[in-house]
């Protein structure tokens, strides 16, 4: 019964699983804005040490450390608990992949301190942040009671199909996403993530105007793609601002609190827009269904079909 599998405590639990994910970009952010990527060179520990004297980059490096571990563990809580309480076979396998994404997060934050941060290690570890952030809140979603409640049904109608729309959204996104890394970490020029944002931003409005003109009677779709509209639109602010406050402080000797704040939001808000982007994808593969064939399209098949016979 659709009743069982809601799970209050469970669904709170998930949502603070969520909470902490956000945290955790966040501090990774902090960590690469202030340029404290290399500030505990060793790892798992810090200087030999579970708890180094919390100062200067130490204090981002190993809060980030810290804030992973309480991520890390409250992950397999949450996956012991799905396995127990939640009869969903489909749910605990995703989650059992998000422990493994933890696992492989983890070790991917081992390397880069290990390897002196190298590029492509740091990319992989920052894209893959933003994507457990996205499992953190479809699992917060899966296990909510709305989710229990169902959605009003529609049929994908109008051209393209928003199914599609909505499927690529959030691919642009992790492209963009994985763009924006790149340029932090110095592996490519900034303009790949600046022409990359015309793109995804173009897809999403695509995706924004097909819902609420389509469906804007479907309170669900609606909402969501009100939702991601303003995210959306918050993130190309903050992009905007934190590109100009790198070109005013770039003659600074160290990163400079107005850069450092205006690169972290667009970092979190970036992760939300991932976030808002997937479930606004799960919502219209969960409520519009496919469009039916037309019956003359249908008939003239069954007539083909007949004379091949």
């Amino acid at each position: 019964m659709q009743d069982s599998i809601y799970k209050p405590g469970l669904h709170r639990f998930a949502k603070l699983l969520a909470l902490c994910t956000l945290f955790l970009v966040i501090a990774g952010g902090l960590v690469t804005s202030n340029d404290a990527g290399l500030s505990v060179p060793d790892w798992p520990l810090s200087y030999g040490k579970l708890m180094p004297k919390m100062e200067g980059g130490i204090f981002y490096e190993h809060g980030h450390r810290m804030i992973a571990t309480l991520v890390g563990f409250l992950t397999v809580v949450l996956a012991i608990w799905i396995w127990r309480a939640d009869p969903r076979p489909w749910m605990k396998r995703l989650g059992l992949v998000a422990v493994l994404a933890v696992i492989a997060q983890g070790v991917l934050g081992g390397m880069t301190v290990i390897y002196l941060l190298p590029k492509s290690v740091s990319v992989s570890h920052a894209c893959l942040a933003q994507l457990f952030f996205s499992l953190a809140v479809a699992l917060a979603l899966f296990t909510s009671e709305s989710w229990r409640r169902g959605m009003a049904q529609v049929e994908d109608r109008g051209w393209p199909s928003v199914r599609m729309l909505a499927l690529s959204a959030p691919i642009c996104v992790v492209g963009q996403l994985a763009l924006g890394a790149a340029a932090r970490h110095k592996a490519i020029g900034a303009i790949y993530h600046i022409g990359g944002s015309a793109i995804v931003t173009g897809v999403i409005l695509w995706l924004v105007t097909a819902l609420l003109v389509r469906y804007s009677d479907h309170l669900e779709l609606r909402r969501s793609a009100l939702v991601l509209l303003v995210l959306t639109f918050a993130q190309l602010f903050l992009g905007i601002a934190a590109y100009m406050s790198r070109l005013a402080t770039a003659n600074a000797v160290q990163p400079m609190p107005v850069m450092i704040a205006f690169t972290v939001l667009h970092v979190a808000v970036g992760a939300l827009v991932l976030a808002r982007s997937v479930v606004t994808a799960i919502h219209v593969f969960n409520a519009v269904r496919v469009r039916a064939e037309k019956p003359a399209r249908a008939g003239y098949a069954a007539v083909s079909m007949n004379r091949e016979a």
